[in-house]
């Protein structure tokens, strides 16, 4: 029995050293630990992190926010070493009005011939850069990285403001242990939202406790002489605690074909809802989205830049003298601010240069030329009106308040529909705006100061067509000629990513990862006109792609047109699968019977769908005289396929790529 208990406050005492979060404070333990007992795929643990914010006083400023953070994370493998990079965001209106990053501190540890060695966060390894009008940003990286390392950093951030930032329970590694305590003074009240689509809810504890201040006044005489007098007070109120302690939180982990991953992150969003005084008087602050959308359009770097017109008035008037349709008004504007004034690469719905600025110099942020757009339509008698925005990265508001905008668009309403414009980017037209501002809905403020919701999802379906004809030579290679058309979101991704690079490069993204592949007499039309169709096309060879079994040959139908690999194989899925947008996928094969064969099997045609015509799959297959003609269609219209239908969903996906898989076998004659 005696060893037992001796034993046992042995075990007690080791995971209490193994626990102690205090910084600095690192084990051998945490540093020999080669993968997670829990999670053995994790790249990296954060072994813990704590979030202290209040709200401390002083009689100058009053009560003020300050926010501390401690992180300490295992890296087990170089995939590992992103998170030693952390990038902290700072509101910075102006000097007297700006958070600010105080105390920042980290240390890398290593295990080094048995001993702890530590390697300190230097000044050259923080950067500070200025990313719009109203905000700046930290970004430091740890440094001495190795595998195995521990990371550890702490720092404080001070703020002026009531607004208390969302509260990050989950991140796409595993948290081992996670502190958080929210404190405010009973005047300030927030409501908390958990964001509903995460994948576990918090445990969230709340109390109160009391807090005395001193405060300090004083009082001028002026008599004689001229005397101050101080005295003191004290104020007693209470604090209202909101605290999360949780251990093994899992991670966020990513799903192919999701629209934002942070949408499902497990946070806690604070919304300030009221004020309370000692007098016990309310004054309520909590407001709509009518009013967040009212007092951004009456703010002079947004509605103020709508009213501005005679910087532009001579060039609009130019662009559209021979028009003759609004049509064909809404065109020329729209290439008018394109090729006038380029993006600067930073975003938000408040202007940054101001819009006549802007125009001047030819460069500016979203707001800057979105804005002149709405303008510049309006000045030519087009009903037009800002669309204010979230972007992916920054995830769908929970409640009304301007943090939950970032980014502003043109909007032109018709009877029945609604058309989008997005002048920031080169290869934008109308109604295809960039892919990461598609984030569910936009606030659209007309110009009588009412606001309603848009939807941002895509109508028009984005086509890729592709036609080859295909002959088998008598060493069984394979050469054709191949035609691709794309159109909408399909020919906006091929110019992002492809447009400026020479053929010799494209011919190698073509060739990669098709192993006998050659590629000849590439020829691509329509990159830099985004009002036509990108039409492409090449010779080709290809060796392996026919087995000779027997004195049979084997032929794969779609060459190497499509992946055999089916990204939807998992049991079960957390998040929506989303397609941004309506997507129509068609590949026509023809393939000559080479002399002295003849078709001895064809894969049967076959026609499936998902949810009715949600999404739709053919497979159609003919012989006409000696050609094999294989057709293959894909239609998704229904863009957002939810968990609940996930398995059925599988199972169409499954039934496609093996259909795809099958494989035409001729016989010699």
């Amino acid at each position: 029995m005696k060893k037992l208990i001796i034993l046992a406050f042995m075990f007690m005492s080791v995971v209490g050293q193994s626990q102690n979060f205090k910084f600095g404070k690192i084990s051998k333990e945490e540093l020999k630990e080669t993968s997670h007992p829990n999670h053995p795929e994790a790249n990296a643990v954060v072994l813990f992190k704590k979030q202290y914010t209040s709200f401390p006083f002083n009689n100058e400023d009053g009560f003020t926010q300050e926010t501390r953070y401690h992180e300490r994370i295992k890296i087990y493998n170089k995939e590992g070493y992103d998170w030693a990079i952390k990038k902290i965001s700072l509101y910075d209106v102006s000097n007297t009005s700006q958070q600010k990053i105080e105390g920042l501190k980290g240390y890398t540890y290593t295990l080094v011939d048995g001993e702890i060695q530590k390697d300190k966060l230097r000044n050259e390894n923080i950067f500070e850069k200025r990313t719009s009008k109203y905000y700046t940003s930290c970004t430091f990286t740890m440094p001495g990285l190795s595998e195995g390392c521990v990371i550890e950093f702490e720092y404080s951030i001070k703020s002026p403001f009531l607004s208390i930032e969302d509260v990050v329970l989950q991140y796409q590694i595993p948290i081992n242990q996670i502190e958080v305590d929210i404190i405010t003074p009973e005047f300030y009240n927030y409501n908390k939202v958990v964001n509903p689509k995460s994948s576990f809810l918090p445990k969230i504890n709340e109390s109160q406790k009391v807090r005395d201040e001193k405060i300090l006044t004083k009082q001028r005489t002026v008599a004689k002489t001229s005397t101050t007098k101080f005295s003191e007070s004290n104020l007693a109120f209470k604090e209202n605690v909101v605290s999360v302690y949780m251990e093994d939180i899992p991670a966020l982990k990513e799903e192919p074909f999701i629209d934002n991953l942070n949408n499902y992150r497990a946070l806690i969003a604070f919304e300030y809802a009221f004020y309370r005084g000692p007098d016990l008087k309310i004054k309520s602050v909590a407001t709509s989205w009518e009013r967040v959308t009212e007092t951004i359009y009456n703010d002079e770097d947004f509605g103020g830049q709508l009213n501005k017109k005679r910087y532009f008035e001579e060039a609009v008037d130019a662009a559209i003298a021979k028009a003759t349709s609004d049509d064909e008004k809404i065109l020329l504007i729209f290439n008018l601010v394109k090729s006038k004034v380029k993006f600067n690469d930073y975003i938000g719905f408040i202007a940054e240069n101001g819009v006549k600025k802007a125009f001047k110099e030819g460069t500016g942020n979203v707001a800057d030329i979105n804005l002149m757009l709405v303008a510049m339509l309006r000045y030519a008698g087009v009903n037009a009106n800002p669309v204010l925005v979230s972007t992916k990265d920054n995830g769908v508001p929970l409640f009304p308040t301007r943090s939950g905008f970032n980014y502003v668009i043109c909007a032109l309403e018709a009877q029945d529909s609604v058309l989008l414009l997005d002048a920031s980017s080169r290869f934008t037209k109308p109604n295809i705006i960039p892919e990461y501002v598609i984030n569910w809905q936009g606030r659209l403020i007309r110009e009588d100061g009412s606001s309603t919701w848009i939807s941002l999802s895509p109508s028009v379906q984005s086509k890729d067509i592709v036609s080859a004809s295909v002959q088998i030579n008598a060493d069984l290679s394979m050469e054709g000629k191949l035609r691709k058309a794309l159109t909408a979101y399909q020919a906006l991704s091929y110019r992002n990513n492809k447009a400026g690079l020479t053929n010799e490069s494209l011919v190698q993204i073509i060739e990669k990862g098709n192993a006998g592949l050659v590629v000849s007499d590439l020829e691509v039309k329509n990159v830099n006109n985004v009002y036509k169709p990108i039409m492409q096309s090449y010779n080709f060879t290809l060796d392996g792609a026919v087995e000779d079994i027997a004195g049979n040959l084997y032929i794969s139908p779609l060459l190497f047109l499509t992946s055999e690999e089916n990204p939807f194989t998992q049991d079960s899925r957390a998040y929506p699968v989303d397609f941004v947008c309506p997507l129509s996928d068609k590949y026509i094969v023809n393939i000559d019977i080479p002399e002295g064969y003849q078709l001895e099997s064809l894969p049967e045609s076959e026609a499936i769908n998902f949810n009715t015509d949600a999404l739709t799959f053919s497979y159609l297959t003919k012989l006409i005289g000696n050609k094999i003609q294989i057709v293959v269609n894909l239609e998704i219209n229904n863009t957002y396929i939810l968990p609940s239908d996930y398995s059925n969903f599988k199972e169409f996906y499954k039934i496609m790529t093996d259909k795809k898989a099958e494989k035409i076998v001729l016989k010699k004659q």
